[in-house]
């Protein structure tokens, strides 16, 4: 595993982002694991998460694209973040994009936020947790309606690897649907892998209980 995601799994724990223990997803699954990416509230938390994402999107996707796209609301500030660190890490100037909830009809009017979107421009979409694909199904017409773009890839933070509407994951079908590549950061498998039995800042986050109860949940919603 990379350096830079095992610091991502940790950074997580540190920003309370990553939380284990007992919890019901909005699909009423109940999970010992839950990312909540609202927990990132400062800004050396989200110069650092913009980091991570960059790094991401240039090894998942390279650099050869022209927006980055990130659905309202939590995407606003990711697409801003990675731009951001793009231009510092790489020196390639990537535009940023949002879509608004509700159209505005005043000054800068319109239904999307930052760089309007032109025939021809390559987007890559950036989104916290995808679990059922849905604010993707959402944004996806969003940004057709806009311009005849080209959606070359979706990067998230972390892949649940759990089943969407079918028995393959949320990621898998968005890639089917669309014809992109889907990525993350990390996967859950490599935060067990990275975690499990092993001592950070003093104690066991994963220990053997643990890791029996996400092996269950995987056993019942594990995508195939």
């Amino acid at each position: 595993m990379e350096q830079y995601k095992k610091e991502f799994i940790e950074f997580m724990v540190d920003s309370q982002v990553l939380k284990f223990g007992d919890f019901v997803t909005k699909s009423g699954r109940k999970t010992p694991f839950f990312i909540n990416t609202g927990f990132y509230r400062t800004g050396l938390q989200l110069q650092k998460l913009g980091e991570y994402y960059a790094r991401a999107i240039n090894e998942s996707f390279g650099l050869d694209f022209d927006v980055l796209f990130g659905p309202a609301y939590k995407g606003i500030p990711l697409s801003v973040a990675a731009a951001i660190s793009i231009s510092s890490l790489y020196g390639r100037e990537i535009k940023y994009c949002s879509n608004r909830k509700e159209i505005k009809d005043h000054g800068d009017t319109g239904i999307l936020l930052g760089s309007p979107l032109a025939d021809g421009d390559r987007v890559v979409i950036i989104e916290d947790v995808t679990t059922a694909g849905t604010s993707i199904n959402e944004v996806v017409p969003i940004l057709k309606a806009q311009a005849d773009v080209q959606i070359t890839g979706l990067i998230v933070s972390v892949d649940r690897m759990e089943r969407g509407k079918g028995s393959k994951s949320a990621l898998s079908e968005l890639e089917e649907a669309y014809g992109m590549p889907a990525k993350a950061i990390v996967t859950m498998h490599e935060v067990v892998e990275h975690l499990y039995n092993k001592p950070y800042k003093g104690r066991i986050i994963i220990d053997d209980a643990l890791n029996a109860a996400i092996n269950e949940y995987y056993r019942q919603y594990g995508a195939i």
